[in-house]
C-alpha cells in the first residue's frame, strides 16, 4: 500500500522512474514477504497432516488438497500465495513492457492493471485467514485492517472501466460497487455489530496517513536522490488516498443501522447512494475529473445507489461463506 501510494505519486510530481526505485522495492518485497509467509504456512500444514494431524480451520481457512495431493494449503493462504506469485510474474511482464514502450504515459497500462489485480487477489487471501480467525480478537482486528487495505487498490483497478462509455462515472460505480460488498461481507463475516463502522475508520485512518506520508515521501526522495519535481507540481492532493472515497465511514454508519431492519441489500443501497453521490462531489473538488453538471450527479447518484444494492446482496452472500468451515478438497 505504502510503494503504491509512493510510486504513483512519483510519477505525477517527478515523472517516469527506472524500475528498481525505492517505491517499487516497497511494492516488490510486500508481494514476496505475502507469498513467503503464504509458502512457510503451506509446507507446514502439509507437514502436520502427513504426520496425522487434522488441518484446523481456524488457522486461515478450510484446507485445500493441492497437486493431486501433494500438499494441503490452507484456503486463504492458497489465495494469497496465488496472488503474491501473479505479481512477480507481473513484475517480470512489466519490466518486458518498459523495454518494448519505454517510460508510462498513464496508470491503467494492461501490466499495471494485472498487477493491481494480483495484489487485491492477495488481500483477499488475507481477509479470507482473518474471517477463519473471527472468534478470536487477533481475527476481528485483522479483519478490520485487511478489508480496508483490500478497499485502497480497488479503485485503482477501477481505472480499467475509464474506456467504458456510459452516462454515469463508471470509476464511481465500480468503486461504490467494491467498498459497500467488502463492508458488508465484514459485517456478515464476523457477525457482530461495529464491525463495518471499525472497517470504515480504518479506511479512513489508512486515507490520512497516506494523505500526509506520500507528497512527503514523493518529494524527500527526489530530494536525496537529486531531481527536481515538475514544473508547477507540488500541493495538488495525492492521487491514491484522495481516490478512495473519503465518506465511507458514513456508508458504514448507515450499513450497521440498516442492517437488522431492513437486510444486506437495502443498507448497501442506502450506502451506495450516499457514495453514488459524495465520491462524484469529492472527485470534482479535488480536480480529478472535469466539472460535473448536475445531471452527472443525478445518475451517478442513481447508479451508486443500484450498484450498492448489488454490492449488498453480494458481500451477504460471500460472507456467509466465509463462514463456512466444511471440509473441502480439490
Amino acid at each position: 500500500m505504502v510503494g503504491t501510494s509512493w510510486d504513483v505519486q512519483w510519477h505525477i510530481d517527478v515523472g517516469p522512474d527506472t524500475f528498481f526505485t525505492l517505491p517499487h522495492l516497497f511494492l516488490y518485497a510486500g508481494s514476496a514477504i505475502a507469498g513467503i509467509a503464504s509458502l512457510a504456512v503451506v509446507l507446514a500444514v502439509t507437514a502436520a497432516q502427513r504426520r496425522g494431524e487434522t488441518p484446523d480451520p481456524r488457522d486461515g481457512g478450510v484446507a485445500i488438497r493441492v497437486f493431486g495431493g501433494r500438499f494441503t494449503a490452507p484456503l486463504g493462504y492458497l489465495v494469497t500465495g496465488v496472488g503474491a506469485a501473479a505479481f512477480l510474474l507481473y513484475g517480470l511482464i512489466d519490466l518486458w513492457w518498459h523495454g518494448v514502450y519505454g517510460f508510462d504515459a498513464v496508470l491503467n497500462s494492461p501490466p499495471h492493471i494485472a498487477l493491481f489485480t494480483s495484489i487485491s487477489i492477495t488481500m483477499v487471501g488475507a481477509v479470507i485467514v482473518a474471517a477463519a480467525g473471527r472468534e478470536q480478537r487477533w481475527g476481528r482486528i485483522a479483519m478490520m485492517i485487511s478489508v480496508p487495505l483490500l478497499m485502497t487498490f480497488f479503485p485503482i483497478t477501477a481505472n480499467a472501466f475509464q474506456g467504458i462509455n456510459l452516462p454515469f462515472d463508471t470509476i464511481v460505480a465500480a468503486t461504490t460497487l467494491i467498498i459497500v460488498l467488502l463492508l458488508v461481507l465484514a459485517r456478515v463475516a464476523v457477525g457482530r455489530p461495529g464491525i463495518a463502522v471499525g472497517t470504515g475508520a480504518a479506511l479512513l485512518a489508512m486515507q490520512a496517513i497516506l494523505w500526509v506520508f506520500t507528497p512527503w515521501a514523493a518529494v524527500t526522495y527526489a530530494d536525496a536522490v537529486g531531481l527536481p519535481l515538475r514544473d508547477g507540481m507540488g500541493g495538488e492532493p495525492p492521487l491514491i488516498p484522495g481516490g478512495i472515497p473519503l465518506a465511507a465511514i458514513v456508508a458504514a454508519v448507515a450499513i450497521e443501522l440498516l442492517f437488522r431492519r431492513g437486510g444486506p441489500a437495502l443498507a448497501g443501497g442506502v450506502a451506495g447512494l450516499i457514495l453514488g453521490f459524495t465520491f462524484v462531489v469529492q472527485r470534482d473538488v479535488l480536480d480529478f475529473v472535469p466539472p460535473v453538471t448536475t445531471v452527472d450527479l443525478i445518475v451517478t447518484t442513481l447508479a451508486g445507489a443500484l450498484f450498492g444494492l448489488l454490492g449488498g446482496f453480494l458481500g451477504a452472500r460471500f460472507g456467509a461463506t466465509l463462514r463456512l468451515r466444511e471440509k473441502v478438497t480439490a
